[in-house]
Formats: structure tokens, sequence, C-alpha cells
């Protein structure tokens, strides 16, 4: 139906810059707000970033002027450009989109399988 592939995951040293893609693909309609999560070992899976339809952009605290946020809307896919990377930004970082399928009536949140980012030395 429809599939949210993420790309762009790895290795970096502290202090490296790292981007993440997710490219939307299936019976779509159209694409609502698009979102970038993370879940550290251990903890829970929290909010990182998200953009609207009209990219308009949110962060989290704990990533503002660091990392960044956009969508290409011809090509259903997100980015998360990440600089500046901690070793506390390791984690797997999933993609979220809010979807109007074709046919439906509804709007529906898929998500990634996630993608593994490492910051160590």
């Amino acid at each position: 139906q429809v599939q949210l592939v993420e790309s762009g995951g790895g290795l970096v040293q502290p202090g490296g810059s790292l981007r993440l893609s997710c490219a939307a693909s299936g019976s779509i309609f159209s694409i609502n707000a698009m979102a970038w999560y993370r879940q550290a070992p251990g903890k829970e899976r929290e909010l990182v970033a998200t953009i609207t339809s009209g990219s308009s952009t949110n962060y989290a605290d704990s990533v503002k002027g660091r990392f960044t946020i956009s969508r290409d809307n011809a090509k259903d896919t997100v980015f998360l450009q990440m600089n500046s990377l901690k070793p506390e930004d390791t984690a797997v970082y999933y993609c979220n989109a809010n979807i109007r399928v074709v046919g439906l009536y509804y709007d529906i949140d898929f998500w990634g399988k996630g993608t593994l980012v490492t910051v160590s030395s």
C-alpha cells in the first residue's frame, strides 16, 4: 500500500555530519506532515523534528541549531541534515508521515523501519 524507506544512517565521529533520507511510495494521494523520531537504547522513542506540507518546521530542543528537516514534495521525500553530531545522538532514526491514501477519506500515520545512527570515536 504505502512504504517509507529510510537511508543514510551509519557510523560518524563526534562533530561530524550525516544526512538521512526517507522516501514514501505507493498509493499516495497526498502527504501532510512528515517527521523524524529517534529511539536510543533503553529509552523511549522521541520526536526529533517535524515539517508540515507547507514546510513549517519544529525541532526538539536537544537538536535545535544542529539538525535541519526539509522535504521534496515532488519526490515524496523528507530529509534530516544532522550536523555537529554528539554521542547522545546515537539512536535508530525513524521516519513518520501522515498520508492520505488513494481511495480513502481519512489520513493514516505510516512509519519506516528505521536507520541506525552511531556517533562514536
